[in-house]
């Protein structure tokens, strides 16, 4: 069928097959979905560091242009700001998920992505030439690796044996949009049970609903009648809901795949990772695995690099995912008008007003102090690259303009021609360049200028060079394969 099959064509899905073809690979969507519309709105958008990557892409304007730039970092229920975060993009970016699919499906459809709809994967058997996949409908196809982004229940994930750990509900909520035949209160309120809300839909016919449930409900989909139960239970009238167009429960569970890879299989999005929507991380969580992971698994499939470099997937993004979900749990816990929780609320948003706490939980929030462990020296090894405006043969151009497409960057800030990619120059674009302003890390704050620095496909600092090329040709390899002569 394809180099690659992607389960899952939501964001994660779109996002990481755009990468691969991108990166010159054949992948191809399988989305059990028989339509490409998403019914029902989901999640509400995104932080600073998802914006970021569709930007380095060359897409964020198309996002930006639909949806409300809004300060809402929000741990518990403190609002923090990052409006003097060094980003070009200091908000988040308030975006219903059922346009955000819209637009992803746009774009990639332009890259000439396929989808094939009305497919579910069954199961699959791999061996060392690659992935047999098996289809509920009984169809079968191969590919050389097989990702499972097919969310938090993934078939892949469970057919792989991938153990799936973590902490079970405690709490359950209802999603839905109805129409409602009483007046319905406008804004979030927040009690003992949980977090509340009500909000009329630009249709001004349906309401969007969140209602915690007094008790954990169960792992079925729910029905018009347990919403309306909800909602009599936290406002004393269910509204007259009727018409339901969609209704979903979600929990405060909180699970990570034991391994984002086994051998020919990868996971990625919530196949990987689930956890309360608290604070908004899912959508961003989910792309910023697929551009670890795709410009990766295109060298491999591509017999540029070792099969070894997929391992680096796991050793960065898992404990990325950790330290998020570690944080929704926090955030979860204090989403309630508990006495006790109100006053460990009212504590850490006390502690939050010193700014240097509000920088660190901002930037883990929005994203923006990510760092991968790649080992010791300067202060932008493993951090995302600053998008800055640098002076070139073809004039002033901006960093993320360079990796528009998903291309490695080796940014000679020395004199030209002071560095040389050797047999790396084809995954390796070398541009020579000047930069007179200011280094700025997000959290971290200002840095050294460093004389060259070799940027991944992802956006993050693989090597800084000093005024040598010391430790290049071991990183080129590292990430882009040994030299061939």
């Amino acid at each position: 069928m394809a180099d690659v099959i992607v389960a899952g064509g939501g964001p994660t899905g779109m996002m990481l097959a755009a990468e691969l073809t991108l990166a010159g690979v054949d992948a191809v969507i399988v989305e059990r979905r028989a339509i490409p519309e998403l019914v029902g709105s989901r999640a509400g958008g995104f932080h600073s560091r998802t914006i970021e990557i569709l930007d380095q892409r060359g897409i964020a304007d198309r996002f930006l242009a639909e949806g409300q730039r809004v300060q809402a970092a929000i741990f518990g229920t403190t609002k923090l700001d990052v409006s003097d975060f060094p980003t070009r993009h200091p908000y988040t970016l308030g975006l219903w998920q059922n346009h955000i699919e819209r637009i992803l499906a746009g774009w990639i459809e332009e890259l000439g992505v396929q989808v094939r709809r009305g497919h579910e994967v069954a199961g699959f058997d791999q061996d060392l030439s690659g992935v047999d996949v098996r289809f509920t409908d009984g169809g079968r196809a191969h590919a050389k690796y097989l990702i499972g982004a097919d969310g938090g229940r993934s078939a892949v994930r469970k057919a792989a044996g991938i153990e799936f750990l973590g902490w079970a509900a405690t709490r359950s909520s209802l999603i839905a949009e109805v129409e409602a035949t009483e007046e319905t209160p406008a804004g979030a309120r927040i009690d003992e049970v949980g977090i509340h809300g009500l909000q009329l839909m630009e249709d001004g016919r349906t309401t969007r609903v969140i209602v915690t449930e007094k008790e954990l409900g169960p792992a079925t989909e729910p029905t018009l009648a347990d919403l309306a139960k909800a909602l009599t239970e936290i406002y004393d009238t269910d509204f007259g809901v009727h018409h339901p167009r969609w209704i979903s429960r979600f929990t405060d569970a909180t699970r990570q795949a034991a391994a984002y890879r086994s051998d020919r299989v990868l996971l990625a999005g919530d196949a990987a990772h689930i956890h309360a929507p608290s604070g908004g991380q899912g959508i961003g969580l989910g792309i910023q695995d697929a551009v670890n992971l795709g410009w990766k698994l295109a060298q491999v499939v591509k017999g540029a690099a070792p099969d070894s470099l997929l391992d680096t997937y796991h050793a960065e993004r898992h404990p990325a995912g950790a330290r998020a979900l570690k944080h929704t749990m926090a955030q979860s816990l204090m989403q309630r008008a508990d006495p006790r929780i109100g006053a460990l609320a009212d504590t850490v948003a006390g502690l939050l007003t010193i700014d240097e706490a509000r920088k660190q939980v901002a930037g883990l929030i929005s994203g923006l102090d990510v760092h991968y462990d790649l080992g010791e020296g300067h202060p932008l090894l493993g951090r995302r690259m600053p998008d800055l405006d640098v002076v070139t043969g073809n004039g002033r151009l901006r960093v993320f303009t360079l990796l528009h497409q998903a291309r490695a960057v080796l940014l000679n800030l020395g004199a030209p021609g002071s560095i040389h990619l050797g047999p790396w120059a084809e995954p390796v674009q070398l541009v020579d360049a000047t930069y007179d302003g200011e280094w700025e890390l997000p959290v971290i704050g200002p840095v050294s200028a460093p004389a060259a620095v070799l940027i991944r496909p992802d956006g993050y600092v693989a090597w800084t060079g000093d005024g040598s090329q010391s430790g290049l040709r071991e990183a080129l390899a590292m990430w882009f394969g040994p030299a061939r002569c």
